[in-house]
């Protein structure tokens, strides 16, 4: 057996396990808030949301809510933040998988993946941003920022690699595209992935990387 392991005493192994138990339990019982708190908005609306109502769904007491989050703010912001990690999450997914250099391949991809993102919106209930304006509002800027350096950091980093990139402001550039984007989707469902795609390709100055615009070919 490893002497470090020998010389802990049994009683502070078993206090080691037992809190370890209870951080466990405790971020599950943060989630089931969490789950409450997109329950009770997408039921009843975001003017219903209180932290009595939000209690009683997830079955615990206003002491364990408060535990966890100051205010109804900050669950609601904890809500939303998982809903972008989520985002993030399937971006890297997306990241992860394409084909380096295969441009045309990357950009049939990422149209659906986007439209996808703002029909799926990660468990984030409509009501909880379509009655207010703030609430959406601060919620779409951490999306399109986060994602926006994310694929600065990491996309764009791989494209430059190996060819010119024919933008300034690149960040400011993606932020904005994004930006636009997601508001169009989200007003229009229906927009082919085609559209999306040709949008990203014109928009960033790529659109000669693909079968349609052959003679818009940079010359490297």
């Amino acid at each position: 057996m490893d002497d470090t392991f020998a010389d802990i005493p049994v009683a502070d192994a078993t206090l080691a396990s037992d809190s370890a138990t209870k951080r466990l339990t405790g971020d599950e019982r943060r989630r089931e808030i969490l789950a409450a708190v997109r329950t009770v908005s997408s039921e009843l609306g975001v003017s219903h949301l209180s932290v009595s109502a939000v209690t009683k769904r997830a079955g615990c007491t206003r002491s364990l809510f408060y535990h966890y989050f100051a205010d109804m703010d900050a669950a609601v912001t904890a809500v939303m933040d998982e809903a972008i990690d989520g985002f993030i999450s399937e971006l890297e997914q997306w990241n992860a998988n394409r084909t380096v250099g295969d441009i045309e391949g990357a950009l049939d991809t990422v149209a659906p993946l986007f439209k996808r993102l703002v029909a799926s919106g990660h468990e984030l209930p409509h009501t909880l941003t379509s009655n207010s304006g703030a609430l959406y509002g601060g919620f779409l800027h951490n999306v399109v920022q986060r994602v926006a350096q994310y694929i600065c950091d990491t996309t764009v980093v791989d494209f430059v690699a190996h060819h010119e990139l024919r933008i300034d402001h690149v960040y400011e550039t993606f932020y904005t595209l994004i930006m636009g984007l997601l508001m169009y989707i989200r007003t229009h469902p229906d927009v082919p992935d085609e559209t999306v795609k040709e949008i990203i390709a014109s928009t960033l100055h790529i659109e000669g990387y693909t079968a349609k615009y052959p003679e818009r070919m940079p010359q490297d």
